[in-house]
């Protein structure tokens, strides 16, 4: 087990009620100032999640189906041209001028590279561009002028495959921003429930960023609130998963705010994720990304 420098209401409202405790025994004699904490003992649990899907039916319905592992979004070529564009982009805040394409097929493939491949409902440009952001409000909007369905390389639990994508073209720039047009198959029910109690400090995580090339590290947005030091993230791998466990590190001391704050942490593995299900100790379920 390694440590490398969490998503349900209920756990937010723990959190909130413990950054409360925290808050309200923070001393003012001590206004910021940090106290180091024991790490919790992630382990017992980590391997309880192991033992549950390593070899499961779970498993095997989460290797057969498609379930994205990076960003459905691929921006222009040249993204972005300034800060107002990157702002707009960042904020979700489009506008359309133009007509989209109405959807001329029900169904699209996934095709994975070792040539398996898998026929799910095909996403209408319409919904596509409302998953972007839609026309969000005030304030810097990149203008989408029309799309058309296209392709595009995602990583997904199976390794990199070609996905239909709408290629949406965005005013003031030469290449188009893509959209994955397909959502992910049906979620296994995981084959363990959820940790108990916050005793333990652990904390589900809350979304999968990345997975590098090599496969050899993932990154993951994990929890935490304004009276630590931020989060942590501690591994535990077999043949069949990967198993991550979210907790914060360290109390600071003074006024704190009742905030459920999310960070990246990149967590490097001993080998390649490959086809081993990536797992949230605290949920007990897969970690994926947007979709």
């Amino acid at each position: 087990m390694r440590t490398t420098a969490s998503r349900t209401v209920s756990r937010t409202v723990q959190l909130l009620i413990v950054l409360g405790l925290l808050s309200a025994g923070c001393g003012a004699d001590k206004a910021g100032s940090s106290e180091s904490e024991p790490a919790p003992n992630t382990r017992p649990r980590a391997l309880e999640v192991a033992k549950a899907w390593d070899g499961s039916p779970a498993a095997d319905t989460w290797r057969e189906g498609y379930y994205p592992m990076g960003d459905p979004v691929q921006l222009p070529e040249d993204a972005f041209h300034n800060a107002a564009d990157k702002e707009a982009y960042t904020t979700q805040n489009f506008v359309l001028r133009g007509d989209l394409p109405k959807t001329p097929e029900k169904d699209a493939k996934v095709r994975w590279r070792d040539g398996d491949s898998l026929t799910l409902p095909l996403v209408g440009a319409r919904a596509a561009y409302e998953k972007l952001g839609g026309d969000n409000g005030s304030g810097p909007r990149l203008t989408v002028t029309g799309a058309k369905l296209g392709e595009m390389t995602l990583a997904t639990s199976r390794g990199p495959a070609t996905v239909p994508a709408w290629l949406f073209t965005i005013e003031g720039y030469d290449t188009p921003l893509k959209r994955v047009a397909l959502g992910s198959s049906k979620q296994p029910k995981p084959p363990i429930g959820p940790a108990g109690s916050v005793s333990g400090a652990l904390w589900d995580l809350d979304k999968l960023v990345e997975v590098s090339a090599d496969g050899r590290s993932v990154t993951v947005l994990a929890h935490h609130g304004a009276c630590d030091d931020g989060p942590a993230v501690d591994v535990l791998e077999t043949d069949g998963s990967v198993v991550l466990s979210g907790y914060w590190v360290g109390t600071r001391d003074g006024v704190c705010t009742l905030q459920l704050l999310s960070k990246k942490v990149k967590v490097a593995l001993d080998r390649p994720l490959g086809d081993r299900v990536l797992l949230d100790a605290f949920t007990g379920a897969p970690v994926h990304g947007a979709e």
